[in-house]
């Protein structure tokens, strides 16, 4: 049985999950010998408005479910050598903080990565619940690199965005027809689709 201070827990939408998002797992999971990957915003019940992120909770921002997203986070990190037993997938939600100890173990080490306003206060909430956190990178929003909104957004309009993810969530997001539903859903948005 693993001792559950030698595990990380990594937290994310993955709306899709892009190659950003694999640099941020993989360097979670070299910090780990278990790492839990959160999936937040599993289920609209569990999902709330933030201030620090007002589109986060959107429909239009979560087009896929948390098992699409849980299968995509699975086959992501198996073909980047990953083991499946050095892995677990879970829900998490994020707005939810009486609700982790249901989802995720306490006493792990909770690894995030700073960009804005958002990543500040989940790092204050972490720390004031006494969770032991790393943060693995910080850099201002210009400086961020990839955004799922921006792929959504590609996806939506029938641009080119299979190169900005990994081949599996690329062959995944297909699968699933995911452009063609967020094309729906951007019509029925009222946003060009």
């Amino acid at each position: 049985m693993l001792d559950c201070s030698e595990m990380g827990v990594i937290h994310g939408r993955f709306q899709v999950l892009h190659r950003d998002h694999l640099r941020y797992l993989l360097a979670g999971a070299e910090r780990s010998r278990h790492l839990v990957v959160g999936i937040t915003n599993p289920d609209p019940s569990l999902t709330r408005a933030e201030e620090a992120d007002t589109r986060r909770d959107r429909p239009l921002a979560n087009p896929l479910s948390y098992f699409e997203r849980y299968l995509m986070v699975r086959a992501v990190l198996e073909e980047a050598g990953i083991q499946p037993g050095d892995f677990s997938v879970v829900p998490l939600p994020i707005n939810l903080p009486e609700l982790y100890r249901h989802y995720v173990p306490l006493d792990a080490l909770y690894f995030l990565s700073i960009y804005d306003d958002w990543g500040r206060k989940k790092l204050a909430r972490f720390q004031n619940m006494g969770l032991r956190t790393h943060v693995l990178w910080e850099v201002p929003p210009e400086d961020k690199g990839l955004s799922a909104g921006a792929i959504r957004d590609l996806m939506a309009h029938g641009q080119p965005w299979e190169h900005l993810v990994p081949p599996a969530a690329a062959r995944l997001l297909n699968h699933w027809d995911i452009p063609a539903r967020l094309a729906a859903a951007s019509r029925q948005d009222g946003t060009p689709g």
